[in-house]
């Protein structure tokens, strides 16, 4: 058996349409559990709730020994940058589409949760990416990525030119719409979808990743996750730079994304019996065609 959790806090895709009474339901599951409950304070605003302890974001790390996220990969991916560096572990329950990393079905959460709460689950660790943008020898911007960093060329803009350099090395320079910087965790989103592997999360490694290269050799690289990747912006208007759903706009020629690994890394919690590749055949319909 693993920790008991005695403070849990809920956080939701508040934009959604009906959610209010999903996210109440939850909370009276968890109060019945024995927990204490508490909502992120944006959810609690956005939806109404008030019946219960609000939690600005921001302290959510301190107050909160547990966080239950109701919605998709993308509200989980916003508050995973939140409580990482206060190692506060993740419960997805999949109120989006895909869920990668919001694994528990909803119609499935009382029978999952009753067990977790109590200290019976499986834990994994997801590492992250920081990157920062520095302009004339000057950081100007940073941010925490769970999925990936991505510099790209703005919306009317032609393509792009990047130099490449990892560590002390020179790699390429590249034209492209852009290039991807992307976790294990984030291999299955944008950089999937532009054409990259697949990366275990237990591997150690990122993948570097063009997005319609301008040159058919410019190939995705799986990188081991150590040192610093620099992307230069040699050429082309209105370039940004992204860091999940953060991001930056207008870079200028000269301007320098450097990515690196995070000291920080999330904590995901799964029912038992979980598996990594059950996710991937089910979201990724792995298993059309067998008998």
């Amino acid at each position: 058996m693993s920790e008991r959790f005695r403070h849990a806090a809920i956080v939701g895709k508040y934009q959604a349409r009906g959610i209010r009474p999903v996210l109440e339901e939850l909370a009276h599951f968890l109060v019945g559990l024995g927990l204490e409950v508490s909502f992120e304070r944006d959810t609690a605003i956005a939806t109404g709730v008030s019946d219960f302890d609000v939690v600005p974001v921001d302290q959510l790390g301190q107050r909160c020994d547990l966080a239950v996220v109701l919605g998709g990969d993308g509200t989980m991916i916003g508050i995973a940058r939140e409580v990482a560096r206060h190692n506060v572990p993740l419960v997805g329950i999949n109120q989006g589409r895909l869920g990668f990393i919001t694994d528990i079905p909803h119609g499935q959460y009382r029978e999952a949760l009753g067990s977790m709460v109590a200290g019976d689950y499986e834990e994994e660790h997801r590492s992250m990416l920081e990157g920062k943008v520095w302009r004339d020898g000057e950081p100007i911007f940073e941010g925490l990525s769970l999925n990936d960093v991505v510099v790209s060329r703005g919306g009317t803009a032609s393509m792009v030119e990047l130099r490449v350099d990892i560590g002390d090395d020179f790699v390429a320079n590249m034209r492209a719409d852009g290039l991807i910087v992307a976790s294990p965790t984030g291999s299955t989103a944008y950089a999937l979808s532009a054409g990259g592997p697949i990366l275990h999360p237990g591997i150690a490694a990122w993948v570097l990743l063009p997005i319609a290269s301008h040159t058919l050799t410019n190939r995705p690289i799986v990188l081991p996750d150590l040192g610093e990747i620099r992307i230069t912006v040699v050429a082309g208007r209105d370039a940004s730079a992204n860091f999940d759903m953060h991001s930056m706009a207008s870079l200028l020629h000269g301007d320098q994304v450097r990515v690196r690994r995070s000291a920080h890394k999330v904590r995901f919690l799964h029912p038992r019996g979980w598996s990594y590749y059950a996710t991937l055949r089910r979201k990724l319909r792995w298993y059309e065609g067998v008998v």
